[in-house]
């Protein structure tokens, strides 16, 4: 049985040859990939295992964690109710969801939410990863507490809330859960496994993620009133609790999704392909140029890193994510490496997923050799270079 199966144009040989060295020599442990251009995959591979024990091989149908991947597809459904007139970016927060001006919060814009500069990156002590799977409850611990810096002035990453966040104005404005709004209105119509809660009848084709070994540091070090500590520690994720039930089923829009890379690369075509996917009209350009609207640049407070922030997206950054091409480019990665690219200027989508993590918050050495492989193909492709 051959380590890597799937599909890939010759133009994109280079590709692959870059995934199966990566499988075959252990880098990988299992993983899939991804490229759509025009909304069609011209590259669709995945090789490997499902299991740090090598029991099951990583499959045509394999899901994994993709952790803030999730945070592309909670963005979509967002811009889809702007796209339907029942979300407006620059509106008040509160105007939809008129408990969350508690404390200070009464001025703060739908965009900031999406582009992760509200002020409101965390959860106040105490509270542990279960008590995030109870979105209404967890969501209105949120809408009672003061920001933690002036909204709009700056970003600090909203790493495990902001699917809470963004899902409660869903439900406020249309009435269904994010995930149930996700699956009815974007997934099922794209035939897309990508799912923001799954069931126990598909956790059988989970991967197990294997985290990385962090270097042990002491908490103490940093301060407990930091936007760093109250965005990361509260709650510190744990990597135990994503392979039990509670955390598969939870509708968690920040860091909760299960696909692969055909899925994400299926679901965020509709940003690359202008809108529209399969004949159907998801989004006018007016709704994607939101995107590129850049809401901050500078260091985050809360991963103290450079980035930059349109609505929903990341968008270029050559110190923080050097093998993001610039242009037209919008993009995220998921924690351990995972990562997906949507490039508007080549119509063309990358996807990663995987379940071996490495250790930087944002893409991997390994992603890097398949986005530098993809283009490298897109160069040398008469008429799709533009």
């Amino acid at each position: 049985m051959g380590s890597v199966a799937g599909y890939c144009v010759d133009e994109f040989a280079g590709v692959r040859a870059a995934f199966t060295e990566q499988v075959e020599s252990g880098a990988e442990l299992g993983a899939s990939l991804c490229v759509t251009v025009d909304g069609n995959p011209v590259l669709d591979l995945w090789g490997g295992w499902a299991d740090p024990e090598r029991t099951r091989r990583w499959g045509a149908d394999t899901l994994v964690n993709t952790f803030s991947i999730t945070k592309t597809m909670t963005a979509l459904c967002a811009l889809l109710l702007v796209e339907r007139g029942q979300l407006d970016v620059f509106e008040k927060v509160a105007h939809y969801w008129p408990e969350f001006a508690a404390n200070g919060k009464a001025n703060i814009e739908v965009r900031h939410l999406l582009s992760h500069t509200s002020g409101v990156s965390g959860w106040e002590a105490p509270i542990e990863i279960p008590d995030i799977y109870d979105h209404e409850t967890a969501a209105a611990r949120l809408a009672a507490q003061p920001p933690w810096w002036e909204p709009g002035t700056a970003s600090g990453y909203h790493a495990l809330n902001y699917g809470h966040l963004i899902g409660e104005l869903v439900r406020r404005v249309d009435g269904r859960s994010l995930g149930r709004f996700f699956a009815e209105e974007v997934a099922g119509p794209l035939g897309a496994d990508f799912h923001i809660g799954l069931g126990p009848a598909d956790f059988d084709r989970i991967a197990t993620v294997v985290p990385p070994e962090f270097k042990e540091f002491d908490q103490d070090l940093i301060p407990r009133d930091s936007v760093l500590y109250k965005s990361l520690f509260q709650p510190l994720l744990d990597f135990e609790q994503v392979g039990t039930p509670g955390w598969r089923q939870a509708e968690i829009g920040g860091v909760g999704g299960h696909g692969n890379a055909r899925s994400i690369a299926r679901v965020q075509s509709v940003i690359s392909n202008g809108g529209e996917l399969s004949g159907r009209k998801f989004l006018s350009p007016s709704t994607i140029d939101l995107i590129f609207q850049q809401q901050a640049d500078g260091v985050d407070q809360a991963i103290l890193m450079p980035l930059r922030f349109g609505v929903g997206y990341g968008l270029p950054q050559p110190q923080t994510a050097p093998t993001i091409p610039d242009g037209r480019v919008c993009w995220w990665g998921g924690l351990g490496g995972a990562m997906v690219v949507n490039d508007l200027d080549h119509r063309l989508t990358f996807a990663y997923a995987m379940n071996r993590m490495a250790t930087g918050l944002i893409g991997s050495d390994r992603c890097d050799a398949y986005l530098k492989a993809v283009y490298a193909a897109v160069t040398d492709i008469r008429g799709l270079d533009s």
